[in-house]
């Protein structure tokens, strides 16, 4: 605060001057122009007492009277110019606190590494993120035909409707939204909207449901709302409970606090996935609904085919989005491969990575 209060009479002596100087030049200019103006166009009479007043009013009503000003003009220009670098120079050269630089130096030099920090990160996670799409796209046939959009589009419904009639179940709970936010429910329309992109695009599509799904909810909005033709999907949609529409022996409910790892996908089960999204902080909601009901749970087999992932926050996470899960799900349905179908679906950002080959041999030996 010193410091700044000794800049601020600094910068109020050397205005108070400037004007002061600007004054007292202009009044000098003026009286200069004047002397000069007299003596060459109109001589003035010295015994006279009211000569040079006779003089100054010639000076006003003489053509030569714009010419004065315009030159008085770039004069002042001239001048406040040179007072403005003056001050400039004495501003820049002013002393300041050492102790206050030395403090402001500390937090800018210590905003600037964790901005630089911040940027390392998300260009390292694009980079995963662009190796990543690249690794799920070289697993495609590159000699694939190419398609008109309306073969593609036909194809595509051929294969739904032959899911619906047979083939593996997936079921989105939709029984808990109550327990989300406004924001956690526009989340939800936007993760139905890429599970059901994906199951589009999956050569072995499986049979989608969404269950308790009403039409005057808040989630049946947002879904009609955010997903071009949400009511053309072809999936089947209902307001009754899997509870009732699925046998018990046939459903496994998928939850990330279960004990057992799923093994395989079989193709007479019913996969249940619970309609939460990965940011709810409440814990083993859809594990205590699934242990209620006396059904049977399993987890993703995370630990089993991938270690944790080096980070500076520690943080690693099982918890996934219900379209994440799911295209576990079809990878693994068309591989037959779990680390391949993890590496596939899990984003690095849950801080976990398919091992390498010895750490491989090392998981898998007893």
């Amino acid at each position: 605060m010193y410091c700044f209060r000794r800049l601020a009479i600094t910068l109020g002596v050397l205005f108070y001057f400037a004007g002061h100087y600007l004054q007292q030049r202009n009044v000098e200019l003026a009286f200069a122009s004047l002397d000069s103006v007299s003596s060459s166009s109109y001589p003035r009479n010295t015994h006279s007492p009211h000569s040079y007043s006779y003089n100054v009013l010639l000076y006003a009503s003489s053509p030569l009277h714009t010419m004065e000003e315009e030159s008085r003009s770039r004069a002042e220009v001239e001048v406040s110019l040179d007072l403005l670098e003056l001050l400039r120079i004495d501003v820049e050269h002013e002393p300041a606190c050492d102790r206050e630089e030395t403090t402001c130096s500390k937090n800018v030099m210590r905003k600037q590494r964790n901005w630089e920090r911040r940027l390392e990160a998300k260009r390292s996670r694009r980079r995963e993120e662009k190796q990543r799409k690249k690794f799920n796209k070289a697993d495609k046939d590159a000699n694939e035909p190419q398609l008109s959009k309306r073969v593609i589009k036909a194809m595509t419904k051929e294969r739904l409707e032959e899911a619906r009639g047979a083939g593996p179940g997936l079921c989105v709970d939709l029984s808990m939204t109550d327990r989300l936010s406004a924001k956690e429910v526009s989340r939800l329309a936007c993760q139905i909207r890429r599970l059901y992109g994906c199951n589009k695009k999956a050569s072995r599509p499986f049979r989608v449901f969404l269950t308790e799904l009403k039409e005057d909810s808040l989630l049946h909005g947002e879904c009609v709302r955010m997903n071009d033709g949400f009511r053309n999907y072809l999936i089947d949609v209902t307001e009754e409970s899997w509870f009732h529409l699925f046998p018990s022996e046939d459903v496994i409910y998928l939850t990330p606090d279960s004990n057992e790892a799923l093994e395989s996908v079989e193709e007479d089960k019913v996969y249940i996935l619970g309609g939460l999204v990965d940011e709810t902080i409440q814990k083993k909601i859809s594990y205590t609904r699934a242990k209620e009901l006396g059904v049977r749970t399993a987890r993703l087999p995370i630990d089993e085919y991938m270690v944790k992932r080096p980070n500076s926050k520690n943080f690693h996470s099982k918890v996934l989005a219900i379209n994440q899960v799911f295209e576990i799900l079809l990878t693994f349905r068309d591989t037959k491969d779990w680390t391949k179908a993890l590496a596939a679906g899990i984003p690095p950002g849950k801080g976990y990575m398919v091992p390498s080959s010895v750490d491989t041999h090392r998981l898998m030996s007893p």
